[in-house]
């Protein structure tokens, strides 16, 4: 680790308010985990204490504090993804791989993990590769993923690529559609709701392609803030009835057309969704 680094990316948040997470994320992408010697740098810099800091980067599923791959890939074998054939899925990988769930390649090039839920149960067996999804995976398939990865996504725009895909939502309280058309993200339109958070309260628009975290927004929220929900139309709170599984904030609920259901985490930086195909 190159503390000179470290300081470069303290000094870019230096004057912003509740960037930890911003910070971590920054080392976390440069090292593609983060060192104790990195959080010590970042508490004495932030005056936060230690303990604190080492808080934040065990909470957030995202963050690892030993050495991962460069690619990191998530195979769900949850009760949803498992009847589907999840184990099969995950065993292949691991052999095509030469490693177990939990373990690097010699080559520091893959990372393999096996998780409860993704969030996208009725497309299981589901994997996430360096953020994309993979949906209705057969074994066959196994190898072109870790080829394709190896290649690099960063190639692909994100209209083109099929595992991130376009979803049209309405309100759960009073049936309004949320898409805007008039507003686009990522080449279609967009998901327009209003947000309460502090003392402010204006608009923000969503990405509708799933898989997509791309968000434009009325004010500047700060990471780790919980925001309320709220239909632009009816005005109701947008709120589900569970919590976020990684973060355990209040999940916001969108009805899918054509059946099932959409939620999302309300904390900011949180990454946390599912979809529920009905």
């Amino acid at each position: 680790m190159k503390a000179e680094m470290i300081q470069e990316i303290l000094h870019r948040h230096d004057k912003e308010e509740g960037a930890l997470v911003s910070v971590l994320e920054e080392i976390q992408a440069k090292y593609s985990y983060l060192p104790e010697e990195a959080l010590r740098m970042v508490s004495e810099a932030r005056n936060i204490p230690l303990v604190d800091v080492y808080g934040v980067a065990t909470f957030y599923r995202a963050f690892s504090l030993t050495p991962r791959g460069k690619h990191l890939i998530s195979v769900c074998v949850g009760t949803a993804c498992h009847v589907r054939g999840a184990p099969a899925i995950a065993r292949e990988f691991a052999a095509q791989l030469g490693v177990k769930p939990g373990q690097t390649t010699p080559d520091r090039e893959f990372t393999l993990e096996t998780v409860n839920c993704l969030g996208a149960c009725a497309l299981g067996p589901v994997a996430v590769v360096d953020g994309r999804y993979f949906s209705k995976i057969r074994k066959a398939q196994v190898r072109q993923i870790i080829d394709a990865a190896r290649d690099g996504f960063e190639t692909e725009e994100i209209q083109q690529d099929y595992h991130i895909f376009p979803v049209e939502v309405s309100c759960p309280r009073c049936n309004h559609s949320l898409m805007d058309a008039g507003y686009s993200i990522d080449s279609y339109p967009s998901i327009r709701v209003t947000v309460a958070f502090d003392d402010k309260h204006g608009w923000l628009r969503l990405s509708s392609m799933y898989g997509s975290y791309h968000v434009f927004a009325e004010y500047d929220i700060p990471y780790d803030t919980v925001l309320q929900f709220f239909c632009p139309h009816c005005h109701a709170e947008l709120i589900g009835a569970s919590s976020c599984a990684l973060c355990g904030a209040p999940v916001v609920p969108m009805i899918v057309r054509g059946g099932g259901v959409v939620e999302i985490c309300s904390r900011r930086g949180c990454r946390s969704h599912m979809l529920d195909r009905g």
